[in-house]
């Protein structure tokens, strides 16, 4: 048995290089539900985190339009609309969250309520009214929380972050997990529309606003992280434009010509239609023609190389701020797949004797592509209750759809191609054979053979933590040799002989299998 104290701050070669999990770590886990409000000039959000403190999943998610920056430039005053609408939904939120042992909830307020000449007054309205206290914070203080909840989904993660909120945009310059210089400025598509002048005017104030903006951030060539909901709105419109299959947003990668094309596509399209076919709100899609020109302009000045869509901002953030720097450290991905095993596995640990035991099959794999295997090998079991003709399926649409950290559009395809392999052997005729165009042909072939390979040790259940022996694959000779011990041998079956045979085919190999002592 592990006695030390702190397992967050030693390294244990036992379990590799993926370090022992954190989640049920006394340090960590008054992490396990967090719960925040968002108090936006667009929105009011609760969010409620659970699960793995390191990648936590969405226990509860409720978001409420309530414009409360609508009219603002010109009347310095809360929609008073939106003001009661937005006291009626933290009301909401204060017992929700008691019901769900969320409480106390932390909560801040942005441009809004920063900017009106009542938004002090809102503020003590709701502590009176719910209990709830809200941090207004700066426009500066937003981007640092943005930025931290990008880092929260991507750790090592360098670049600008742009957060476009109802009544302010935000921009973060990120590197070496630590923020670096921040902005706001009064882009908001709330306050855009306001702006007279028809769209020349608009131009000319967007085109002012950025070129601020980029004289006090410098040059930044690097990545640029889209996060706020009119930027994903816009993303989804892209997917549509493109009839791109895999619809999850987070990682959603963007051209600068993409975008260019988007915002044409924008301007010149039935709004309407485009809202219903996109699944946008009709608040949402009010601001997005405003949104489009202003991420037009940004593309255009700071000619990032690269650009990705963040599901994680501001109320991540809040959720980055509370951790201690050794759960940030962590990958997202393993701790999460570890949660998910610890939670719904038949037998949970086993994940990490089926990766020691595959891993010499992969001992060239670059370390991107063992840490998909290593998730893979602690997913392989979690969707055992699900019905043995959907399994596969099942698995593979999990993979590629949850809520999981760290993961580029074409891994998600590459991890959940290898679950379906862990369940069939044949990818053909599923639902998702248009998501296999994302992955190389040797990208195709690895998902196999990592499939066959936990097919094949999911069927040598020991005592716990007994290894079966050992695999050595010699690929210039085509030859895969299996070493099972003296406990295992009585396991290799009919059938673990046919999985077996069915894994050395994939890789054209022959196999030499033996009993050792």
């Amino acid at each position: 048995m592990n006695t030390r104290s702190d397992p967050s701050t030693e390294h244990d070669p036992e379990w590799g290089p993926f370090e022992r999990p954190l989640f049920s770590d006394p340090s960590v886990r008054h992490l396990s539900r967090v719960g925040v409000v968002d108090v936006g000039s667009n929105s009011v959000r609760l969010v409620v985190f659970d699960g793995a403190a390191r990648s936590p999943a969405y226990f509860y998610n409720e978001k409420i339009m309530c414009a409360l920056g609508a009219g603002l430039s010109e009347t310095g005053h809360l929609n008073p609309e939106g003001r009661k609408r937005a006291l009626a939904a933290i009301h909401r939120f204060q017992i929700l969250a008691q019901g769900m042992d969320a409480a106390p909830l932390t909560a801040v307020a942005t441009a809004a309520v920063r900017d009106a000449s009542d938004g002090g007054d809102f503020v003590s309205q709701v502590a009176q009214e719910t209990g709830l206290t809200i941090r207004v914070i700066s426009g500066e203080e937003e981007a640092r929380l943005s930025a931290q909840g990008v880092m929260l989904g991507w750790p090592g993660s360098y670049g600008l972050v742009c957060d476009i909120g109802g009544s302010s945009m935000e921009l973060a310059e990120i590197k070496g997990g630590q923020v670096g210089r921040r902005q706001t400025s009064a882009l908001g598509p709330l306050k855009l529309r306001e702006i007279g002048g028809g769209r020349k005017g608009r131009r000319a104030f967007i085109k002012a606003e950025v070129e601020k903006l980029a004289n006090e951030m410098g040059s930044q060539r690097d990545r640029l992280f889209l996060v706020g909901g009119s930027w994903r709105a816009i993303a989804r419109i892209d997917m549509d434009r493109q009839n791109y299959p895999l619809h999850v947003l987070h990682e959603y990668r963007m051209s600068t010509k993409a975008i260019r094309a988007t915002a044409e596509y924008i301007r010149t399209s039935d709004l309407n239609e485009l809202r219903n076919r996109c699944s946008i709100s009709n608040a949402r899609m009010e601001l997005v023609p405003f949104a489009s020109e202003v991420l037009s302009e940004i593309v255009r000045v700071f000619r990032p190389h690269d650009i990705a869509v963040s599901s994680y901002g501001i109320r991540e953030g809040m959720l980055y701020q509370q951790m201690p720097q050794a759960l940030r450290d962590r990958d997202p991905l393993i701790e999460a797949c570890r949660f998910a095993e610890a939670k719904d596995a038949r037998l949970p640990g086993f994940g990490r004797i089926l990766y020691n035991f595959i891993l010499p099959i992969f001992k060239s794999a670059r370390p991107e592509k063992k840490r998909i295997i290593k998730a893979a090998c602690l997913l392989h079991d979690v969707t055992w209750r699900a019905h043995p003709d959907y399994r596969a399926e099942v698995c593979f649409d999990n993979a590629t759809r949850a809520n999981l950290g760290g993961l580029k559009h074409a891994e998600r395809v590459l991890l959940g191609l290898a679950l379906l392999h862990r369940y069939r052997n044949k990818r053909q005729g599923t639902s998702f054979e248009d998501l296999y165009q994302y992955l190389t042909p040797e990208e195709v072939t690895l998902a196999e053979v990592v499939g066959k390979a936990m097919r094949f040790g999911a069927m040598f259940w020991l005592e716990k933590e007994s290894i079966p022996g050992e695999f050595r694959w010699y690929p210039k000779k085509k030859v895969l040799e299996l070493r099972l011990t003296s406990a295992a041998w009585p396991l290799l079956g009919e059938v673990a002989m046919a999985r077996l045979k069915s894994l050395a085919a994939s890789l054209n190999a022959q196999l030499d299998v033996k009993k050792i002592a």
